[in-house]
């Protein structure tokens, strides 16, 4: 364990640091209760601090918090997990960096989901942006931590295709007339994971990370509901409330926001408790977000408690 030259182990440190800013903000919090209700005002630059260190202190001292999935996120586990080790899974990344930091955790979940279960993964994207995106998750999570699995064998990328909704209009019939080759230009008669695969009815399961247009809904529209192949998607935070009335008929499940891939990266963990190691971003970022709600859940509460008395000290005047 690295150490400082005074002999205090890092994660000490931390679990100081991370105890000393909780008890600052517990304290900062019991303050601002006494003074609303010595009807004194609060100046809206603490609220402020308040919301900086509450954000702030789960990054510098990592803070992470128990999150149990959900039955909409739930369902779209449960169903990678089921497949018989072999499908073929296809990985659609409708994204871009704008949206990354939400749905780029989602994206890696479930590559690494799938590669541990021994599915074959299709990788594409609708978007330009989505390309460099892909690139990123293949590095890091496919050939970083999985080196023994074969490109064309295990996985392909057939990278980005302009067209939007009539690229799924031609791959719902025959991948080939849209993708002759995958991203390296390997044609795709000469891979093995094309072997049984001709159009997108013959996928096990289709997976849509994203959030704007093309995306879940198109999928679902031009390529689900056409060849009633089974669709789970992951999404921003803001588009999961326009996807909810497709779940549970045409999405057997959806992933939303930071949220649902700290949901997602739970119950991976659990099923495979090794893969905490090599990253659980969901979860991390959870931790500014839930300490970040918690205070301003306080505000508010401390907010009606100072309503309340002050209304009282009017009526007995």
């Amino acid at each position: 364990m690295p150490e400082f030259t005074f002999g205090i182990p890092l994660v000490a440190l931390s679990d100081i640091g991370r105890v000393i800013s909780l008890m600052l903000i517990g304290a900062g919090l019991l303050w601002i209760l006494v003074r609303s209700l010595r009807a004194k005002e609060v100046d809206r630059r603490i609220v402020f601090l308040f919301i900086f260190i509450a954000v702030a202190t789960p990054i510098l001292f990592p803070i992470t918090f128990q999150e149990r999935a959900t039955l909409i996120v739930k369902k779209v586990f449960d169903k990678v997990e089921s497949l018989p080790a072999g499908s073929t899974v296809l990985l659609a990344f409708d994204f871009d960096p704008a949206m990354a930091p939400e749905v780029q955790p989602m994206a890696d979940a479930f590559s690494r989901h799938c590669l541990e279960k021994g599915h074959k993964v299709i990788f594409m994207t609708l978007w330009a942006t989505g390309q460099a995106l892909l690139t990123q998750s293949l590095e890091r999570v496919v050939r970083g931590e999985y080196p023994d699995k074969l490109d064309g064998v295990d996985y392909i990328n057939l990278g980005f295709k302009a067209g939007n909704e009539n690229v799924l209009n031609i791959i719902v019939t025959d991948f080939r007339m849209m993708f002759p080759t995958d991203v390296n230009g390997v044609p795709l008669d000469s891979t093995s994971i094309f072997d049984d695969v001709k159009s997108c009815k013959d996928l096990d399961l289709i997976i849509s990370i994203g959030g704007g247009k093309p995306g879940v809904k198109e999928w679902v529209l031009y390529v689900g509901d056409r060849v009633n192949v089974p669709m789970g998607a992951g999404v921003a935070a803001v588009v999961a409330p326009q996807l909810y009335p497709y779940y549970p008929k045409q999405l057997l499940g959806l992933l939303g926001g930071v949220k649902g891939a700290a949901e997602y990266e739970s119950e991976l963990v659990k099923w495979y408790p090794h893969l905490e190691e090599r990253g659980t971003p969901g979860l991390r970022m959870m931790g500014p977000q839930t300490l970040a709600h918690i205070v301003i859940m306080a505000f508010i509460v401390i907010g009606n408690i100072s309503f309340f008395v002050s209304r009282r000290r009017e009526r007995k005047r």
